[in-house]
């Protein structure tokens, strides 16, 4: 057993869920909630057999990427937490979650504990940052899908956790470069911490900034309470006892390395002691069990912060047992909120009473948990908050103040869930049935963190290696855990704490009154969204400065970009290495073809006529790519501009015959900017390569092609072999332009005039008029389609290949098209989106085959009855089919139509005198 395999495991359990909700469904919580202990389980006994054990397979080998974990105390500690906790709330889930099948809900809650799992173990910042962005993912798309409102506070909520990730990419990528290695353990053990203060601080800072994010430290904190329209399954799982904690365990993790920078402690210890206090006053003000529990997430994850900043031995122990406390009374405290909302209907405490008649065992669960974070002896968190106090004063005294400030905050909101709550008549609720899994899940949250706090010494194995491995030094130099430390000053502290806090809860009338009223003039939500309001008005303003419909406009762009890049690149090189090549007679009539083809465009007073004579132009650069060798240049070349001319003719029945009228100075304007582009390209050209026969990577792949690849055709294995990653993203791109013209065209429909009114001629009979075309579509579509086939096989070895081949099938459908006698034939609607999704997940998968020989999209050699083959050609099929579906779309959506005989009713004889419509339209294919 390994921690691959662990990994693995619950990766395949995210895979199978939905399969386990359609065949159990309310009943999932339970089968997911025992596999999820079942692998706590396993992950200590793999602490148990290994020790700091470390497993690794290989993901990215050109980047030195692996995907490496390791399990040392803070690994271990956060994913018993993990593991723990998620199987809890997945018992909860199973009473609490009623959808017949709740495969989303389940799924989403499985991924998040895969990836916190993998975030907590893992020992590679790539790997580390990919897990940090699950989990913001997965948090994001939970509170989405939590009701018709849940829109606004889950991109908020996103808005804020994204940018904490970007903080986290940028501290990873200045780490890699200092230290010259992905291996995290390696980088926070290397010397540039102590010997580059500027890399310590500027990453001490990123990585700090981006935990206060994910633990809604000020000014961070808002999203937190604005999380709450989640369901409290949720909330209960990621936002107090998982998600929250992915920033307490970044700061552990980085917790000696970055102490190096004098920074560290001070942000901090002043950003902690804030938020504690800001956090445990806010809880005070709520009415709304859910809401109060949220800030006094916000509050305790400030205590955490704050104990961390202060970085001592004694500290780092505090702060990884309040960890295990918080994760125990505060689970227990959102499932009982949930359970409270089930059974009497609400969560104000202001509606609320008698609750410890009405339901006895469940309220005495909240008392459990109340006290334990109120830190009231001999539960567990009293043992924690007393050594965070001990340590701070040892530290820094103002900042055990301040935390002893906060806890006599949390002493008042602890007890006011009490107070205001159980005592009282006992009020009507709902029957328990149903809901035994629910109070089972509280419960044992609640007890265990009771029991725990006077047998705090059977935390010894999971709390102090946590702490070792975050100051990294021995365990054998970490205390040992007791509930009772003697009389000392921490405890003289928390008898303060205790005592101020009742006085509080005594004149909770009057503290009520002063805290009645706002206490900033606004709250962090607004300010969330008044900056995502500002970023989007601020993007529209700058979108209106190149908005237009105007083609030239957006044309103007980069030809313009292309002078200016030309003359930089002139000046760079210097006008001595415009070296003009050796010519041939030939390049001159192609170069006359191109001159006399362009000139005809812009003498071309009709759109089909500039059509044409763009294909002049078209067929004249597709014979100069074969004169001058490149033969997959021009078959490619060739191809697009025969597709090209059709989709424009099917695109041109849709507008005006003529082009409109422009002004002398704007022709006089768009032919010099069109010149001076022309020139200052063609000199950039000779410039940029005259001086050179081919390039170093030229003739690497010249040199290694057929060894690396077994291709003989260089353009091919470029594409397929050696650069297949770019190819992929393209055919994404590709297949996203065919969806979004699917899109667009079925919810819009073509911009017309009106029917126009046809004059009838002797050409008027598409059948008649056709049969030229059908006759030939015959003998020349089979033909093609063969050649298409054949093109695809071929193109390893020869001109050809996915892309090639697939221009040959798409002409052969415009053929089909062409020879069709009605528009009806594109209304066969073919599943051209299909075809080309199919292309991108083959190729998707085709690139997973890779990974057996160690990379993502590596070729894989095959001998099948004599003939070698490789897996880049099934990749080129779905390259293929990706090129395939997109242009059928185009040719489906555009062609379609209706033809002059099933448009004119009545006799045609009768409509021969009718003249065309002014707008000018062209009817007819």
């Amino acid at each position: 057993m390994n921690l691959i395999l662990l990994v693995v495991t619950t990766a395949a359990l995210v895979a199978v869920t939905p399969v386990i909700t359609r065949a159990a469904g309310t009943r999932s919580g339970w089968i997911l909630a025992a596999v999820l202990a079942a692998c706590t389980g396993w992950l200590v006994v793999l602490w148990a057999e290994a020790p700091g054990r470390q497993d690794q397979a290989s993901w990215i080998p050109s980047l030195d990427v692996v995907f490496r974990l390791q399990l040392d105390g803070l690994g271990l500690l956060f994913g018993v937490l993990v593991l723990g906790v998620g199987a809890l709330v997945m018992l909860y889930s199973a009473a609490y979650v009623t959808q017949p099948r709740p495969t989303s809900f389940y799924t989403l809650m499985v991924l998040f504990a895969a990836s916190m799992l993998v975030l907590v173990l893992a020992d590679d910042l790539v790997v580390m940052f990919v897990a940090w962005e699950l989990t913001t993912l997965c948090s994001y798309l939970l509170i989405l899908r939590s009701g018709p409102t849940a829109g606004p506070p889950a991109t908020r909520t996103l808005l804020v956790t994204v940018a904490g990730g970007l903080c986290l990419l940028a501290a990873v990528g200045l780490i890699v470069v200092h230290t010259g290695t992905t291996q995290l353990s390696v980088a926070l053990a290397d010397d540039a911490w102590t010997d580059d203060p500027k890399f310590a601080t500027a990453t001490a800072v990123l990585v700090a900034l981006a935990a206060f994010t994910k633990s809604a430290q000020f000014p961070f904190h808002a999203w937190l309470p604005d999380a709450m329209v989640a369901p409290a399954p949720v909330s209960a799982y990621l936002h107090a006892a998982a998600m929250v904690k992915a920033g307490i365990y970044l700061l552990l993790r980085f917790a000696e390395a970055a102490s190096h920078a004098p920074i560290w402690p001070v942000l901090l210890m002043t950003i902690g002691i804030v938020t504690a206090i800001m956090g445990a006053v806010f809880a005070l003000q709520r009415t709304d069990i859910k809401e109060l529990l949220a800030y006094s997430t916000v509050s305790q994850l400030g205590l955490l912060v704050a104990t961390i900043g202060v970085g001592t031995e004694a500290a780092l122990l505090a702060a990884c047992l309040h960890v295990v406390a918080h994760a125990l009374f505060k689970a227990s405290g959102f499932m009982y909120v949930g359970l409270v909302e089930r059974r009497a209907g609400t969560r104000d405490i202001r509606e609320l009473h008698g609750l410890a008649r009405a339901m006895p065992w469940t309220s005495a669960m909240l008392v459990l948990a109340a006290l334990s974070m109120a830190g009231v002896p001999p539960l567990l968190g009293f043992a924690s908050k007393e050594l965070v106090l001990d340590s701070a004063l040892e530290r820094f005294w103002p900042a055990a103040l301040g935390l002893a400030l906060a806890s006599v905050f949390t002493v008042a909101y602890s007890a006011r869930l009490i107070v205001h709550t159980l005592p009282g008549a006992p009020m009507r609720i709902a029957p328990l049935r149903g809901s035994v899994s629910m109070v089972l899940a509280v419960a044992s949250a609640a007890v265990v963190g009771g029991m725990l706090g006077p047998g705090v010494a059977a935390l010894d194995g999971l709390v102090r290696p946590a702490a070792a491995a975050a100051g990294s030094i021995p365990v054998d130099d970490v205390a040992h855990l007791h509930l009772w430390h003697g009389v000392n000053v921490a405890l003289m502290l928390s008898v303060v704490v205790l005592t101020l806090g009742g006085v509080l809860v005594l004149a909770r009338r009057r503290v009520d009154g002063v805290l009645g009223r706002p206490l900033f003039p606004g709250s962090g939500v607004a300010a969330v969204s008044w900056l995502q309001q500002a970023a989007i008005d601020g993007g529209r303003r700058v979108g209106d400065l190149t908005r237009t419909d105007s083609p030239a406009f957006h044309l103007a762009v980069p030809i313009v970009l292309v002078a200016g890049v030309g003359l930089a690149s002139i000046g760079l090189v210097g006008p001595d290495d415009l070296t003009v090549p050796g010519s041939h007679p030939v390049d001159a009539i192609l170069l006359l073809l191109v001159v006399v083809g362009t000139a005809a465009v812009i003498a071309s007073r009709t759109r089909i006529g500039a059509v044409i004579a763009l294909g002049i132009v078209g067929l004249a650069v597709a014979l100069w790519f074969y004169a001058l060798g490149a033969a997959d240049v021009a078959l490619t070349q060739l191809l697009v501009e025969i597709l090209t001319v059709v989709i424009i003719v099917m695109v041109l029945r849709h507008l005006p015959r003529t082009f409109r009228a422009r002004s002398s100075r704007h022709r006089w304007a768009s032919g010099v900017t069109a010149v001076v582009a022309g020139v200052t390209a063609t000199l950039a050209t000779l410039a940029l390569t005259g001086h050179r026969e081919i390039s170093a990577a030229g003739e690497y792949y010249l040199r290694e092609a057929e060894k690396e690849t077994g291709g003989t055709n260089v353009v091919n294995t470029i594409l397929v072999d050696f650069r297949a990653l770019d190819t992929f993203g393209e055919l994404v791109v590709l297949a996203v332009a065919g969806l979004a013209m699917a899109a667009l065209l079925s919810a819009r429909g073509m911009v017309g005039g009106g029917e126009p009114h046809v004059v009838h001629t002797a050409l008027d009979d598409p059948g008649q008029n056709a049969v030229f075309m059908q006759t030939l579509s015959r003998v020349v579509v089979p033909l093609m389609a063969g050649g298409s086939l054949y093109a695809l096989w071929r193109g390893h070895d020869a001109p050809g290949g996915g892309f090639i081949s697939a221009l040959i099938g798409a002409a052969a459908v415009c053929m089909l098209y062409l020879a069709a006698s009605s528009d009806r034939w594109t209304h066969r609607r073919l599943p051209f989106l299909a075809i080309a999704g199919s292309g991108v997940l083959l190729s998707a998968v085709v690139g997973l085959v890779g990974l057996v020989d160690g990379s993502y999209l590596r070729p894989i050699g095959l001998d099948l009855l004599g003939y070698k083959l490789s897996s880049a050609l099934i990749f080129d099929l779905g390259v293929y089919l990706a090129v395939f579906g997109v242009i059928l779309a185009a040719v489906s959506l555009l062609g379609g139509g209706s033809s002059p005989d099933e448009d004119s009713t009545g006799d045609p004889a009768d409509e021969t005198d009718t003249p065309l419509v002014p707008s000018g339209q062209e009817v007819g294919r």
